[in-house]
């Protein structure tokens, strides 16, 4: 899976320009080249998701931003030179008809977990569950499900209509199936991991304050965000259910099964 700054890259790589593409010697990358610009490698499955969602067009021999992957590229650009270089990243979902976004990781709970490392070198989250985490924010967001719901905040999801000043407005199709989307990814979870998945994903809250109001143990909000961004990977993801193995049975070269 490629990382949102692997994203970031390429916009700002491409803003200037179409680049040619050869393929790299890592299999999985692409060199994209511009002349006096330089080369960069990207992942071959990043181009391809970005091409798919009408980010860059691609033709055989080169790539170049669309006038989405432009409008992208300026609005990354924009945002960078607002305080200096904020970490902005460009984030996709598996969902075909899901757009790609830019999103501040600096801001995002999740983005800095991802770029954690364990005792072992390796990364905390994976990116199936940073992307899965993100997800569910994206659909939060889309369907305007507002904070002060608190706990209660899976009622809203099919209730079809807004509440607080604007009650009454019917809601569109597109925040309708947000809602359904989270409704469905939360019970997928189960009541005892959603909590913090909301909380963290949706309210960006720390792991700290997280802890503090939930009268947890220090370092125990990472453990079980890390479990409920599991689940809710496999949730969006599911893996296929695997074939049962085959029965072997031992026996000597000359052996004969007998049959009756």
């Amino acid at each position: 899976m490629s990382s949102p700054a692997a994203g970031r890259r390429l916009l700002s790589f491409l803003v200037a320009g179409p680049a040619s593409i050869r393929q790299a010697a890592n299999g999985a990358k692409l060199l994209l080249e511009a002349g006096e610009r330089g080369t960069i490698a990207v992942p071959g499955d990043l181009l391809a998701v970005l091409a798919s969602r009408g980010v860059v067009v691609r033709t055989s021999h080169t790539v170049a931003l669309s006038e989405q992957g432009l409008a992208l590229a300026r609005r990354l650009l924009s945002l960078q030179a607002e305080n200096g270089r904020r970490d902005i990243g460009l984030v996709t979902f598996d969902e075909p008809d899901a757009p790609a976004a830019l999103a501040n990781l600096s801001e995002s709970p999740l983005a800095q977990l991802v770029r954690r490392k364990g005792k072992d070198g390796k990364p905390f989250l994976d990116m199936e569950e940073f992307r899965a985490g993100e997800r569910l924010r994206a659909d939060y967001t889309r369907g305007q499900i507002m904070p002060r719901l608190g706990a209660n905040w899976v009622a809203s999801v099919s209730s079809g209509r807004r509440g607080g000043a604007g009650g009454g407005a019917d809601l569109t199709d597109a925040v309708l199936g947000a809602r359904q989307r989270v409704d469905n990814a939360i019970a997928a979870v189960g009541p005892e991991l959603s909590g913090v998945l909301i909380d963290v994903c949706c309210f960006l809250k720390g792991l700290e304050l997280v802890e503090s109001e939930r009268g947890w143990p220090v370092r125990s909000a990472k453990v079980v965000l890390k479990a409920a961004l599991a689940t809710l990977a496999r949730h969006y993801s599911p893996v296929k259910e695997r074939e049962r193995p085959c029965v072997l049975h031992w026996g000597a070269a000359d052996y004969r099964p007998s049959i009756g």
